[in-house]
């Protein structure tokens, strides 16, 4: 289990860190598609509000460095999290041909909770004590 946690938390650090600076810097050359539909509402929606992207591309540039330097590793996998499962539903659902770019997210995002389980059973107490 540690080689899987270990492969995963480089892999999904690497990812968020690199596609969340190119945000800022735009330094992969590609255009940006213009998705079709509901996936193109959605998009424009997000886009939209103005901060949604900037704030999700920080948290994402964080966790990568987070992720990839080991420190705070399992908070940033469960930060992290969302943003995964919501990567995966769009590229799954509402466009279909990217769903690798989901799964590529996803599935480390999944092995990392369960190598790091053990750092999580506080958050899956029935009837907590304060």
């Amino acid at each position: 289990m540690k080689i899987t946690v270990l492969v995963s938390r480089l892999l999904l650090g690497f990812l968020y860190l690199v596609f969340g600076l190119d945000y800022f810097l735009r330094f992969i050359p590609y255009q940006p598609p213009q998705h079709p539909g509901a996936a193109g509402v959605f998009k424009a929606g997000l886009l939209a509000a103005g901060y949604f992207y900037p704030m999700q591309k920080v948290i994402q540039i964080a966790g990568g460095l987070s992720l990839l330097s080991n420190w705070y590793a399992p908070f940033f996998a469960v930060v992290l999290f969302p943003i995964s499962v919501n990567v995966f539903l769009f590229h799954t659902l509402l466009v279909p041909s990217g769903w690798l770019m989901g799964v590529l997210l996803l599935v480390p995002n999944l092995l990392l909770g369960l190598g790091y389980r053990s750092c999580y059973r506080g958050l899956f107490t029935a009837r907590p004590k304060v």
